[in-house]
């Protein structure tokens, strides 16, 4: 088994035994919170719903229909937005670059050109990163990773703010243009469900403006549903694949998932496309062609038919993208590391990501100006062919590649003519892009990961095209802009480890269905082989924030493991009536989000053993307690009067989900002495566990009812411990070069 390793304790000699080990051994951390998605039935909830009638019933489903519908659009503009400052800045760029090249070839003064070239990438990527490393963090990356744990049921914070979108729709402009080895495509999936959730809570916890709509929908179950809806609308602007991102939110995001909620998410992503493409054809000057439905235009391929013979050459480069990409994840994993142990201030983040983009410039000038490929004028449709040493009429199929955006060259490597690239250009070309590509994803900026895996898959895949088209040139299926296709799934599936929504997204964006077998097969054999050698890199991400993410099945050998061993114990609990003083005391002291509520808490004089903590009466949170004593609903027992007016759910939902914290409420020492009735807002009828349930079983009611909180009983129904997420999420069962077993992590309280 791998042993124990803290990673802020890492040294120099145990570097390389760490990382060789399972990303899973790495510490749980303790700040991060659960959500609850399951509905607290208290009397406020009851006394509610029996006064709701038909009319507030429909009245709800359809303002669901109406803000999935919001989302779809507002997701579908912001892409646009994007889509049009990487296009316009880009095209500056490769001009003013094209321009000074051109004319310093004449005088060999080409250190103008690269130095102009550096400062440019240095300048928009110094403005990103400084806006995530002292703006806001959670920014960083695809922010897929975030938005999973947060549809799994962890609370990640700032993951789904206002400025948090800024942060990324910003910054994601910048560092595309930059020159960075990123896309802009899964960036779209985090903004999509920010946008979710600003809409569907009918108010901006960032600006403080609470527009007093949509109120009901402030809880975590219904925020979840919409979030998923969002990731789903943010794929679909991204690839123009709408079934494709309700398959993605229902593989890779949504832990929880009903049919009506897939025919709203289905909505949510058509109407993204539909608003995007009529957006686009707008742009493009074709109003209502509508032939835009993504940001990602794979084009159309003219031949995409294949034969039975093609089979085992797409198996073989399916184990290469395998390979590749458990590669990849292992490098960047090394480099997540190192960045944990060295690169830990903003100041150095911010440099990394400066020193990143200005060795792009140089890498891409290098390889422009050593690797010589002239190809003739009108060949490939380039917008700023640039001529370096090539003769009049030609220009660097190299520089092609690199003077255009990511987008951009993908779509080239798929489309242009079989002899517009030598193999020494795409092969170079394909390992600088790959080692590039491993050391941005994870910067402190914005950075999508999909168009990094698929151009590099397009062009190590256009080079098997290359050579197949060498031996059978005759053959009409020959075609290396097809062989770049699966390539670039192969890369993509053996990085993300996706199968299902990966296969509907691409058979999408290429529009031809009949070409969605191979690229099934190629997916599900990439995922294989990469499973063989580590993880996704999503989930070696998740993992490395020690975030108590629970997968969809319990691990392996836990059968035997009860409830008494998982559960934490003592409790601390409260009885039905509580002193304010007692309440704010333990809020204080007491880091636990959850509460039992018991009579009888104390044990009894000839009983001083006892390990039970009372006979349980429900649960209350402490987010439910913070209400109360913010709204002073306690009762003076000298007088009998009450601090305030009878609650309502209003109460709760009018300052979700920014509770104050229990040093921001001002409690007097009057106050303290007065007596809180805890029945009417507790949760009177909670799951509960016996003491000898097995792991498994518990486990499987966290996953499918959405819990934060589960009691455990003895027979008499007397507390005697309680099971949160991080007690089940730090039992993993490990797999490593043939070792298996089942380990238990450790907690971190850093």
């Amino acid at each position: 088994m791998c042993p124990f390793v803290d990673i802020e304790q890492i040294t120099d000699a145990s570097i390389d035994e760490y990382v060789e080990c399972p990303v899973d051994s790495k510490l749980l951390n303790a700040k991060f919170q659960s959500l609850d998605y399951d509905n607290c039935e208290n009397v406020l909830y009851q006394r509610e719903e029996r006064q709701k009638n038909h009319r507030q019933l429909l009245k709800q489903q359809f303002a669901r229909w109406v803000v999935m519908c919001f989302i779809g659009i507002f997701t579908a503009i912001i892409a646009c937005s994007i889509d049009i400052a990487i296009h316009r800045l880009s095209t500056v760029k490769y001009s003013l670059l094209k321009s000074y090249f051109d004319e310093t070839m004449k005088t060999s003064y080409l250190f103008i050109p690269v130095l102009l070239w550096i400062a440019w990438n240095s300048g928009f990527v110094l403005i990103a990163a400084i806006l995530v490393a002292y703006g806001e963090p959670v920014a960083a990356g695809s922010g897929i990773p975030q938005i999973k744990c947060f549809l799994n049921g962890v609370m990640i914070p700032h993951v789904v703010r206002l400025f948090t979108l800024f942060c990324k729709v910003v910054g994601v402009v910048l560092s595309v243009v930059g020159g960075l080895a990123i896309g802009k495509e899964g960036p779209m999936i985090h903004s999509g469900a920010v946008v979710a959730a600003g809409i569907s809570q009918g108010r901006s916890s960032t600006f403080r403006r609470d527009f007093k709509i949509f109120t009901y929908f402030r809880t975590d179950t219904e925020k979840r549903d919409f979030v998923s809806g969002g990731a789903a609308a943010g794929v679909s602007a991204a690839f123009g694949a709408p079934v494709g991102g309700v398959l993605f939110s229902l593989e890779e995001g949504a832990s929880f998932w009903n049919q009506a909620l897939t025919w709203r998410i289905f909505f949510a992503s058509m109407m993204s496309t539909f608003t995007l493409n009529m957006i686009q054809s707008y742009i493009h000057g074709v109003p209502w062609q509508l032939s835009y439905p993504g940001l990602l235009n794979f084009g159309q391929f003219s031949d995409i038919s294949y034969t039975g013979a093609e089979i085992p050459i797409y198996l073989v480069m399916a184990v290469v993208g395998g390979l590749l990409g458990a590669l990849f994840n292992h490098i960047n994993l090394k480099l997540c590391i190192f960045r944990k142990r060295h690169i830990r201030t903003p100041l150095g983040q911010v440099l990394e990501a400066v020193l990143v983009a200005a060795m792009t410039a140089v890498a891409a000038f290098l390889l422009i100006y050593f690797v010589e490929d002239c190809q003739a004028l009108g060949k490939d449709p380039i917008v700023h062919p640039l001529q370096m040493y090539c003769l009049d009429g030609q220009y660097s199929s190299m520089a092609a590649i690199w003077f255009q955006t990511p987008e951009q060259s993908v779509k080239s490597l798929f489309h242009d003519p079989p002899d517009s690239y030598r193999p020494l250009t795409v092969a170079l070309f394909g390992i600088v892009y790959f080692l590039l590509a491993t050391w941005t994803y994870g910067l402190s900026v914005p950075s999508g990961l999909f168009i990094p895996c698929l151009l590099t898959g397009a062009a190590w895949g256009r080079l098997i095209g290359i050579s197949v088209r060498g031996v059978f040139p005759d053959a009409e299926w020959a075609n290396p802009g097809k062989f770049a296709l699966v390539g670039a799934a192969a890369q993509l599936g053996g990085v993300v480890r996706m199968t299902i929504s990966l296969t509907v997204i691409l058979i999408e964006a290429t529009g031809s269905i009949s070409f969605g077998f191979p690229i099934m097969i190629v997916l599900m054999v990439a995922k294989w082989v990469g499973d063989l050698f580590n993880e996704g890199l999503y989930d070696i991400h998740v993992k490395l924030a020690g975030v108590p993410i629970l997968p969809w099945e319990p691990p392996h050998l836990t059968s035997n493991i009860m409830a008494s061993e998982v559960m934490s114990h003592p409790v601390t609990t409260f009885d039905m009536n509580e002193t304010v003083g007692h309440v704010v005391n333990v809020l204080k002291k007491d880091l636990h989000e959850g509460f039992p509520v018991v009579d009888h808490i104390n044990p009894a004089p000839n009983q001083p053993g006892r390990s039970t903590f009372g006979l349980l009466r429900g649960t209350i949170t402490r987010s439910q307690l913070i209400v109360l004593l913010k709204n002073k609903a306690f009762t003076d027992p000298t007088t009998g009067i009450r601090g305030s007016n009878r609650l309502t759910l209003d109460h709760f939902r009018e300052i979700y989900p920014r509770f104050p914290k229990i040093e921001q409420i001002h409690i007097t020492e009057r106050e303290k002495a007065c007596v809180i009735n805890l029945v009417p807002y507790m949760n009177p009828a909670p799951y509960t566990v016996f003491d000898n349930t097995s792991l498994p079983r518990i486990f499987k009611l966290f996953r499918g009812l959405g819990l934060r909180h589960l009691v455990v009983v003895d027979k008499n129904n007397e507390v005697i411990g309680i099971v949160t997420r991080k007690d089940l999420a730090r039992y993993r069962f490990e797999s490593h070069k043939g070792s298996k077993g089942l380990e238990e992590l450790q907690m971190s309280f850093n």
